[in-house]
């Protein structure tokens, strides 16, 4: 499968890297308007992709996210079927407008919520799914790192759209989706006191699902801790590894832990002490398999496991908890 990546930042690179490493995939081109990653890239560089003049079948779209509708329109006119990082665009309009486009041109479109392919996401999904700990309660999850301040001297990041919640808690977000099914409530409260640039850099989220479950979620980009989705299973080699357990969940009948696949049990009522158990599982590199699935896909082989709707649903989601955190926040 001839692949072209659109956009050579952190993921961008990281795309670039296992296609060019996966026997079953030919890196054709590296889009990107830069002359500095083009003039590094491994093989043939564009700089937009109508500029492209090679054989292509996908499109990786590592793009800032308000370039992601235009990209995929026109990745879509000219036929090429698409992997769109997440969030899959800045706005409802501009999700429904992909939906659009690939629909018309009848090519694939995934959306990068790479989490759901991580083995150990999809044991824990599993393990929910067959009812070993009963039906879900309760859900609580972290996410704290501290990001270099260089890391805010790309100019996009540097405002509203540097803040986590649209770049990393949207990760968080999709997870929870992912196991839990449909939000029906959002509260909190969000932080923007330390680098004072008037993005949301901290804050707890208080989420309702629909099968009853309530979750908490606590984020920040300003605070170095051991605990958060790539410290924990190790999968962004950028973020230091930790193996620290990040999601604790509670059902009826148990509860376990993430990433470590802890499973307690065996405890009827609080008189008892719940007793640990492991759940093995094997490893993998999430974006490998995500390109795996890619090429499943566009044969037929599979259903995609987060298409360019369901994405948007994660993205409604986020957005409105964008707005009820910039509604009630700290200065």
């Amino acid at each position: 499968m001839r692949i072209v990546v659109a956009g050579g930042g952190l993921i961008g690179a990281r795309h670039i890297a296992h296609v060019l490493d996966h026997p079953k995939f030919d890196l054709v081109g590296v889009i990107d308007p830069d002359p500095k990653v083009r003039a590094v890239a491994p093989v043939a560089s564009f700089d937009c992709i109508e500029a492209v003049d090679v054989p292509v079948d996908g499109i990786i779209i590592a793009t800032p996210t308000d370039l992601h509708a235009a990209n995929a329109e026109t990745a879509a006119e000219r036929g090429w079927h698409m992997v769109i990082e997440k969030p899959v665009a800045s706005t409802l309009e501009q999700a429904d407008s992909i939906v659009a486009a690939v629909e018309h041109a009848g090519v694939v479109a995934l959306v990068g919520h790479h989490r759901r392919y991580h083995p150990k996401v999809g044991a824990l999904k599993e393990l929910l799914d067959t009812g070993q700990i009963g039906t879900t309660v309760l859900a609580s999850m972290i996410w704290a790192v501290r990001k270099p301040d260089e890391y805010f001297d790309v100019p996009w990041r540097a405002g509203r759209a540097g803040s986590p919640i649209m770049i990393n808690l949207v990760h968080e977000l999709d997870l929870l989706r992912y196991l839990f099914g449909d939000l029906i409530h959002v509260s909190g409260f969000g932080s923007s006191a330390l680098r004072g640039q008037g993005r949301i850099e901290s804050g707890g989220v208080t989420l309702g699902f629909a099968n009853g479950t309530v979750a908490t979620l606590a984020f920040a980009d300003t605070s170095p801790s051991p605990w958060g989705f790539e410290a924990g299973t190790g999968e962004n080699p950028n973020i230091g590894t930790t193996n620290q357990d990040m999601l604790w969940i509670t059902g009826t009948k148990g509860a376990i832990s993430f990433p470590s696949l802890t499973l307690w049990g065996e405890a009827k009522d609080w008189s008892q002490a719940a007793q640990p158990s492991k759940i093995s599982c094997a490893e993998g590199v999430p974006l490998v398999a995500q390109l795996e699935h890619f090429a499943d896909v566009v044969a037929g082989r599979a259903a995609p496991l987060i298409d360019a709707r369901d994405a948007a649903k994660t993205l409604a989601a986020t957005l409105q908890i964008e707005a009820a955190l910039m509604g009630d926040r700290t200065q």
